[in-house]
């Protein structure tokens, strides 16, 4: 009776080599399996399956992970407020963290012998994914054909060739990366310190000029409306703004950040709706939360956003600092304005019940009715009074 393993399985080369390699070199039963986070259409999803039957798998299994996606990641890095390196919002390490918690849970159900992937040796997915199939599935061997074989692309074209497969397969000039939390894209400019995409190079042609005013509602935190358009679930509203801002090519950058493995990296992006989310929550939370609520939600999110990033996702730390998250959220309800624009967007303001900036309690540089002169006047000798002492203890001598 044949082994069994559950391959990870996106349709590209890789992935086809692991198929063939694992199925007719070593004897496996391959169980394959995608897991869509909203890089994937219906008919995308559906030839890939045809293709991966039309390679010999036993099963394949398609998982739309997009609901569960935001809801155990992308809404604790809205929460946060998270951006890499102040930069980039994890488009890709969130993204892979999802996939390889289904995949395990795929090999725990059918009770698989082994679990494979296509990582390379060069990157942060192969630990990603390692890393998680230890923690989930102790025990279950980790086949890696690409990262252990150190195959070229041209070999494994003609590895495939001999099997029968011709995938007709050209090095295409830049990859790219798509899911719900924004697009990557790598190519010859971000593998050295200088050089920007060219315009050809984005999946998202500009296409929109002009100026367009939108409406982002929050109810604790969660994005929940669009110019008073409504949605069953935020994942449904973060597509509908990406359709609306994404044409006017916002969000776009390049992130400068240090692998898990020790290295730089560079690597391009598109992410209209997560930044303009991300900066429209903080706007409101700046007036929804107090100072020191922001301060420590800050910090967790800097810590949170870098352990993410490295895979430690199922660390229990995640959980205490997602509950400091969801009720720090309590009173983060309220509506942004937003402008886009061509290659840019500005936070217009916030209207909020819980908005402290309330022109009932005075307003700042003008007048304040919760205080008079003489109470500043007391509090500001109080305030300082530590200080004061300690100047004059330690006064030396001109």
């Amino acid at each position: 009776m044949s082994r069994k393993v559950v391959l990870g399985f996106s349709g590209g080369l890789d992935t086809t080599f692991c198929v063939k390699y694992l199925s007719e070199d070593k004897g496996y039963e391959v169980h394959s399996i995608i897991v869509n986070t909203g890089g994937f259409s219906a008919e995308e999803l559906s030839r890939i399956e045809a293709h991966a039957y039309a390679l010999g798998v036993k099963s394949h299994t398609t998982v739309n992970a997009v609901k569960g996606y935001y809801d155990r990641i992308i809404r604790y890095l809205i929460y946060g407020n998270v951006l890499k390196n102040n930069t980039y919002p994890l488009s890709v390490s969130a993204e892979r963290l999802s996939q390889a918690l289904h995949i395990a849970e795929h090999v725990r159900a059918l009770g698989a012998d082994a679990v494979a992937h296509g990582s390379t040796g060069a990157g942060n997915d192969q630990v990603r994914f390692d890393m998680i199939f230890h923690i989930m599935i102790p025990g279950v061997e980790i086949i890696t054909p690409i990262r252990d074989l150190k195959l070229s692309r041209e070999e494994e074209i003609g590895y495939l060739k001999k099997k029968g497969v011709d995938m007709n397969v050209e090095k295409a000039m830049y990859s790219i990366n798509k899911g719900l939390w924004g697009t990557s894209v790598g190519g010859r400019e971000t593998l050295s310190s200088k050089g920007m995409l060219p315009e050809s190079a984005w999946p998202t042609q500009v296409t929109k000029t002009g100026e367009e005013e939108v409406k982002l509602h929050f109810e604790k935190g969660e994005l929940t409306a669009v110019n008073d358009k409504t949605f069953d679930h935020p994942s449904e509203a973060i597509q509908y703004l990406q359709a609306i801002a994404g044409p006017y090519g916002i969000g776009r950058d390049i992130h400068v950040g240090d692998t898990i493995i020790g290295i730089k990296g560079r690597v391009g992006f598109e992410a209209a709706a997560p930044m303009v989310i991300l900066k429209a929550h903080h706007a409101l939370e700046k007036h929804v939360l107090t100072k020191w609520q922001l301060n420590w939600k800050d910090q967790l999110a800097q810590f949170y956003g870098n352990w993410l990033h490295e895979g430690q996702i199922l660390d229990p730390v995640m959980r205490d600092i997602e509950a400091y998250f969801e009720q720090s959220q309590q009173n983060v309800t309220g509506d942004v304005y937003v402008q886009l624009m061509p290659y840019r967007f500005s936070v217009i303001g916030i209207e909020s019940a819980f908005d402290l900036m309330s022109s009932k309690f005075g307003k700042y540089g003008e007048m304040n009715t919760g205080f008079t002169g003489e109470d500043v006047r007391g509090f500001s000798k109080i305030f300082g009074n530590q200080t004061a002492i300690w100047q004059a203890v330690n006064k030396k001598e001109s």
